[in-house]
């Protein structure tokens, strides 16, 4: 499995497992060991989590499966997001959906998380939405005494633009090592947006959240969509792969950017066409090809 160098001691499997539908997999424990195992042997050792995920149950879920085997917690890159509040009943104290990036709201969402995970430390926090209320000030307070109680090793964002990343850094004494943000050949906004671009000035690899589009590409009956599908099954057979969604995982893989998609599944075999994906090549031709289709007309 590749690995991406995120800081000289951190780095992510290319291919980061994702969590926020565990609670629909209706696993038990030992089936979400297992899972985690077979990513592990696979070479993914970076699972992606949020405390919203779940309506606040995927964390402990996740945490209470390692409780069986501990040891695993020191073979794997544990990601977390705050920021989000949902009304919920879970924290009945949330009266309205909000975000919520306070210094006081950041502490409490990380110790929360570390109790769930059963762990003592995360390895990278990110700011799960752009706070239209945020103090950066706050934020970087909050960050700073995480750092140094060695509670968070290292800190992003998420789905931040360009003015919100060089907002929030601008008050670090230290880099923000990642964006999350949403990339896929049927969601180009933030390829055309200069959110990508931001990624690749600052020298950080991008974590790419629905990259095979949440399923639009497979299911929807928009005209773009069918004309993409069938480019896609076409290059599928030119490049020798076994189905579009590892053309997808290609297509982003292929990018200078060194983007990490996001495979949120509990099927394995579907997190195995991501792992082939990384053995296939696209031509320049090709890449353009399939951003020529996704747009509906020819690059300007």
């Amino acid at each position: 499995m590749q690995r991406v160098q995120l800081t000289k001691d951190l780095s992510f499997s290319r291919i980061i497992h994702g969590l926020w539908r565990l609670s629909d997999w209706k696993m038990s424990n030992e089936e979400v060991v297992k899972l985690i195992e077979d990513c592990l042997d696979a070479g993914i050792t970076t699972f992606d989590h949020a405390d919203i995920y779940g309506d606040y149950t995927c964390e402990k879920k996740f945490g209470d499966a390692l409780a069986l085997k501990p040891a695993l917690r020191k073979q794997m890159e544990i990601v977390t997001k705050c920021g989000i509040k949902l009304v919920s009943d879970n924290r009945p104290g949330h009266s309205i959906k909000s975000y919520d990036t306070s210094k006081e709201h950041i502490l409490s969402s990380v110790n929360q998380s570390l109790k769930n995970f059963q762990t003592n430390y995360i390895d990278v926090l990110l700011i799960h939405r752009p706070d239209p209320f945020m103090d950066p000030l706050q934020v970087a307070e909050a960050f700073t005494q995480l750092k140094q109680e060695g509670k968070v090793r290292y800190f992003g964002v998420s789905n931040f633009k360009r003015s919100q990343f060089k907002l929030l850094q601008s008050y670090l004494d230290f880099p923000l090592i990642t964006n999350q943000i949403e990339l896929s050949a049927y969601h180009l906004e933030n390829f055309e947006d200069g959110t990508l671009d931001l990624c690749q000035e600052e020298k950080i690899s991008p974590m790419a959240w629905s990259p095979l589009a949440g399923g639009d590409i497979f299911n929807s009956k928009d005209e773009r969509a069918k004309h993409l599908r069938s480019k896609l099954e076409l290059i599928a057979g030119d490049i020798g792969a076994q189905g579009i969604d590892e053309v997808l995982f290609a297509w982003l893989l292929s990018h200078p950017a060194n983007i990490m998609p996001i495979v949120g599944s509990g099927n394995f075999e579907r997190i195995e066409s991501a792992i082939r994906a990384l053995d296939l090549t696209l031509t320049r031709d090709q890449w353009f090809d399939i951003l020529q289709v996704a747009m509906g007309r020819e690059i300007a």
